[in-house]
């Protein structure tokens, strides 16, 4: 077994704004690249830059799974599941920075 982990993270550009779910093993660095505009696309596009929630995972095909899954959710689950952790929607980088 491995010490790795993977996280799947939804960043967005304000509250209840546009999200863009992704999966990464380096969650600080991912999240540096979403604040840099280092990351061309969507989440440049939109100025996808907040954290507003994470999972961690031991498992990349459990992480990749449950990305999948909340690619395909309704707006409004998703809505519910970050608002459940984090109901004021702050930006979650300095608690993992």
């Amino acid at each position: 077994m491995t010490d790795r982990q993977y996280y799947v993270y939804v960043v967005t550009n304000k509250k209840r704004g546009v999200f863009y779910t992704g999966v990464t093993s380096n969650l600080v660095k991912r999240i540096s690249e979403h604040k840099n505009g280092l990351i061309e696309g969507f989440t440049k596009r939109y100025n996808l830059n907040k954290l507003v929630y994470y999972e961690i995972f031991h498992d990349i095909n459990y992480a990749i799974s449950r990305e999948k899954r909340l690619k395909r959710w309704l707006r409004s689950w998703k809505i519910e599941m970050i608002e459940k952790e984090n109901p004021h929607w702050d930006d979650l980088f300095a608690k993992i920075f």
